[in-house]
């Protein structure tokens, strides 16, 4: 007994979501596309947004080819005046996708998108940090501007702040306005276990961080070659230290008289100036010569 065709149609979101390298994505619900305060600004970014809209949607549009074949077989000359403002398939689909895209953008900050899209990350849809002292943190999808056609998406780890590309290459074609910039900042604070999991790795790692070795010495953090990138990684833990980094972050370390310290500066002027009359002294003086 042949099946009924309505039984075996699928609706376009579920064939986006489920084609190649869509994981990312979450279906959105028709009651929100169709609500026409959440498309707000879309039409002057998307071309064909109307036809776009109701591909989306599963609705009847013509396309250049339809009018093409239609007109064919009626009048047989191919005449296609009226064509010209209709899009073509390829076009229609590209315009349908860049409205999913941005549509999705906005609803993935909403209450059930955040709610889906924390579901995909419980579950490490997402993929986790490849830094070893994150200990297999799960990964958020992050766009680098809210503009399309500008950067691919990226993956966000809450624990160390830093942003990776996908390792798999399916994704690189993803734009990363899909995804915008609010969204990572908004999932940590909505769902505060986030927090609580990079806090359980930090305090993990602690005492036992990596540092560069010769012959069983540790490499001043000083040095050229020091594990600067140590400093970006490291958070303050009682209020005493929050108070110190907020006022030396950007500031000249002062003395409890409200005097500037010299000694927090006069090593590393000294320093520069024996550096500047070195130079002044040989040009061109180079290793071997030494």
């Amino acid at each position: 007994m042949p099946s009924d065709p309505e039984d075996d149609y699928i609706p376009w979101i579920q064939q986006f979501c489920e084609s190649f390298g869509h994981d990312y994505f979450v279906p959105i619900a028709q009651e929100f596309i169709e609500d026409d305060f959440n498309l707000t600004g879309l039409s002057s970014q998307v071309p064909y947004y109307r036809e776009a809209l109701y591909t989306i949607l599963d609705y009847q549009v013509e396309t250049a080819e339809d009018h093409n074949d239609d007109s064919s077989n009626i009048n047989g000359n191919g005449s296609n005046l009226n064509s010209t403002k209709l899009p073509n398939k390829a076009l229609l689909a590209h315009s349908a996708e860049l409205l999913y895209g941005l549509i999705h953008a906005r609803y993935i900050i909403s209450k059930p998108g955040l709610t889906a899209m924390a579901s995909k990350f419980e579950r490490n849809e997402f993929g986790s940090c490849p830094r070893f002292y994150c200990d297999g943190m799960h990964l958020i999808p992050v766009g680098s501007t809210d503009i399309p056609g500008q950067e691919t998406v990226r993956l966000y780890c809450p624990c160390c702040n830093d942003i990776y590309i996908p390792s798999s290459s399916r994704y690189l074609n993803i734009d990363g306005a899909f995804f915008g910039t609010t969204f990572p900042g908004l999932l940590v604070k909505m769902f505060p276990e986030i927090e609580n999991q990079c806090r359980i790795r930090i305090n993990k790692f602690n005492q036992n961080d990596f540092s560069l070795k010769l012959f069983g010495f540790k490499i001043n953090e000083l040095s050229l070659s020091g594990p600067r990138m140590k400093w970006l990684k490291m958070h303050p833990r009682s209020a005493k230290e929050k108070e110190e980094y907020d006022n030396c972050e950007f500031s000249i370390p002062i003395r409890g008289d409200g005097e500037v310290d010299p000694d927090a500066l006069g090593s590393d002027l000294d320093e520069e100036v024996e550096d500047d009359e070195e130079l002044e002294e040989d040009d061109d003086k180079t290793m071997a010569s030494e």
